[in-house]
């Protein structure tokens, strides 16, 4: 039997040279052995796993009232100093959490300076690090960027605040979700949201599969997941978000290189998308300079595997991406608190 051949390190060439003579339970160890984790399908566990995953989580734990508050928040252009962008233009629910254009466009209509995608905002809370360069790793420090950012919602923290205690009913809400002597500031907003974010999650077919159900992907889809794990692809694109780890791009090899200047952190690395909802998240890569995921997959094998796919290896691998579409939590549109005569208005002004 294959796995007698795996000791307690394992030898992933191994598994990746046999992975085509494995049986349907067989492929599921294997993946799991190649660090391809399932959502949990039991609430309690998820919310367990989201608690140790989450920076913030003991100081602001999830209640339904922060949800809800959270929601609001998301949503409410008032956030942004036009008073026309939320975190919703960005990251739309309606659109895979994405906004569907190749460099995000925020105040002013400014196109961001680098050329950057928006990544999806579904499952974010499993990504070990924030922004492509992976310099916040939890979601209420990355919410405080976009508010305050020029070319995004272009907010001060000392506005935002303003903004919202002079709000009768965000100042009653803040009370029900937190205390009623609960001082509102820049970071309890950002955490809010960051709560809201958390109950992103889009469980998938793939999940199914990985939890033992083996008829949750088609021969197709187990077929393009087998050469996933052959051709190396699982090598980055692993975990829970089946993305998240860092790694050197090969910028030298991509053909859309001159879009926008970002090239990765300090150490030239750039955080490895997750693939969850893929099929609904185009345009593609740091810059979002591909738009099919034919392109995006070719690409990948060229640049960072230095490999050429088939035609039919490629339809196969994109068989299995689409497996990782998700379940999208039902998203209610909220009613929005009325401003004040005191309510900060809106200013498209720098």
């Amino acid at each position: 039997m294959f796995f007698a051949l795996i000791t307690d390190e394992i030898n992933i060439a191994k598994i990746r040279e046999n992975i085509f003579n494995l049986s349907d339970e067989e492929l599921i160890k294997s993946a799991k052995l190649l660090n391809l984790v399932p959502i949990p399908s039991n609430k309690y566990e998820l919310e367990e796993l989201i608690k140790n995953i989450s920076p913030d989580y003991e100081k602001y734990p999830t209640t339904d009232k922060r949800i809800q508050l959270g929601k609001k928040l998301f949503f409410d252009p008032r956030l942004s100093r036009s008073g026309i962008i939320s975190c919703n233009t960005c990251h739309n629910l309606a659109l895979g959490g994405v906004d569907g254009i190749g460099a995000s466009t925020g105040h002013k209509w400014q196109a961001n300076s680098s050329h950057l995608n928006a990544p999806s905002v579904y499952n974010a809370v499993f990504n070990a690090r924030q922004f492509w360069d992976g310099r916040i790793n939890h979601l209420k420090e990355q919410a405080k960027g976009p508010l305050q950012a020029n070319v995004e919602m272009a907010s001060s923290s000392d506005d935002l605040v303003a903004k919202i205690k002079s709000i009768p009913e965000y100042v009653d809400e803040f009370k029900k979700a937190y205390s009623n002597d609960i001082d509102i500031d820049f970071d309890l907003i950002a955490a809010s949201i960051g709560i809201f974010e958390r109950t992103l999650i889009t469980p998938s077919s793939f999940d199914e599969f990985l939890e033992g159900d083996i008829n949750a992907l088609t021969s197709t889809q187990k077929q393009g997941l087998k050469l996933f794990i052959n051709k190396g692809c699982v090598m980055c694109h692993n975990g829970i978000n089946i993305g998240g780890a860092f790694r050197g791009f090969g910028f030298n090899r991509y053909q859309y290189v001159n879009y926008g200047d970002f090239r990765g952190n300090e150490n030239n690395r750039v955080k490895v998308p997750s693939l969850r909802n893929v099929a609904k998240t185009a345009p593609y890569f740091h810059n979002g300079s591909v738009w099919t995921l034919v392109e995006a997959v070719e690409s990948m094998a060229r640049i960072q595997l230095a490999i050429e796919l088939s035609e039919e290896e490629i339809k196969d691998i994109i068989a299995f991406l689409k497996s990782l579409s998700g379940k999208m939590p039902q998203i209610v549109y909220p009613e929005l608190p009325a401003s004040s005569d005191e309510t900060i208005r809106p200013r498209l002004d720098y």
